[in-house]
């Protein structure tokens, strides 16, 4: 293992990679939960380790792990670097570094350096998969997302970004996982959208933050689209399989083709956005299924959107069982559901 790029001096030459996997794992906020047997654990701290797994189970794919780390002070007065970077190639350690966070023109700079300068040259044929795990992102730039560096913004449209960073050599990744709360609303698709071919989100509470890591252990698939259609259905049903067995709230797993989404996302957005305009108001808004609202109803609700939904054990909810792949913002009203009726959630 070294900190520069490419393998070891004297190591054997390795084929160009099969798939691309890059990680972006955020540490820096409340992640701290105690599994069955009562143990505290550090949610991003475990994501980690199983993306490590993928890494080293997968001898034909390059890995860039990312983790987003809490930027503490030596002597309360310097500031550690707050990221740490690990790169994997033939299932093999090659490099890790810590690295500054925040640092350049925008958030995700440092890591689009590093990505760049690890990257192989020779996987212009290669099948990119990106997963970000964190909190809710904001649908607007908002200070407060990362606890060690409260005076820095962070939204959609940063994500965004960082994703068009990241595939400027390869085009679309072909699968993108967002692994937090709150994911598949219009607005979120639609930005991400021009950047990915398929989306796995969840529309809803996503326990944990988290999905399992483990369908992409041994990557075998073919570098088609019709391989990537299979693994990615693969992963939003095991997901969806292990939340339905670990949580009694309701389980909500979406998978968005992005080049048919779009139809409802162009035919909604408008009277989203006015929506998120009234975030910033005296108005209270609250959560809903896109579907429940007439402002929302289109035909193209459906199109290139498949769901896979478990109601809650418990509440209200408990007998609904359809719901749409969308969330949306809509005024609050009485019989409103107060668990979703939050300006500023931290799922």
């Amino acid at each position: 293992m070294r900190s520069g790029a490419g393998p070891e001096p004297g190591a054997p030459a390795l084929p160009p990679p099969r798939y691309s996997i890059i990680f972006v794992v955020h540490g820096d906020g409340d992640y701290l939960f105690h599994d069955t047997s009562g143990r505290a654990l550090q949610a991003d701290e475990e994501e980690v380790a199983a993306a490590k797994r993928v890494a080293e189970r997968n001898p034909e794919a390059e890995v860039f792990i990312f983790h987003q780390q809490r930027r503490r002070r030596t002597l309360f007065l310097f500031p550690r670097r707050g990221g740490r970077f690990y790169f994997y190639r033939g299932g093999r350690l090659i490099a890790e570094e810590k690295y500054r966070r925040g640092q350049g023109a925008s958030r995700f700079h440092p890591e689009k350096e590093l990505y760049t300068r690890f990257r192989s040259q020779q996987h212009a044929q290669a099948s990119t998969l990106f997963l970000y795990s964190g909190h809710e992102i904001p649908e607007f730039d908002r200070r407060g997302y990362d606890l060690s560096m409260r005076k820095q913004t962070f939204g959609v449209d940063d994500l965004a970004s960082a994703l068009a960073s990241f595939t400027q050599a390869a085009g679309k990744v072909d699968l993108m996982v967002l692994s937090t709360c709150f994911g598949g609303t219009p607005y979120t698709i639609g930005k991400l959208a021009p950047f990915a071919r398929t989306i796995v989100a969840s529309p809803d509470n996503l326990h944990l933050s988290y999905f399992d890591l483990q369908p992409l252990e041994h990557l075998k698939f073919p570098a088609t689209g019709a391989g990537v259609a299979d693994l990615t259905a693969d992963f939003a049903r095991h997901a969806f399989d292990e939340l339905s067995e670990e949580v009694q709230t309701a389980v909500t797993v979406a998978v968005y083709e992005t080049d048919h989404v779009q139809e409802y996302v162009a035919a909604t957005l408008p009277v989203y956005q006015q929506m998120l305009n009234a975030l910033s108001g005296p108005g209270t808004l609250q959560r809903i299924d896109c579907a429940t609202e007439p402002a929302y109803s289109d035909p193209a609700i459906s199109k290139g959107v498949e769901i896979f939904y478990r109601p809650p054990r418990f509440g209200r909810a408990k007998g609904t069982m359809n719901r749409s792949g969308w969330e949306c913002w809509a005024p609050q009203t009485p019989a409103g559901e107060t668990s979703r009726e939050t300006q500023n959630s931290r799922n």
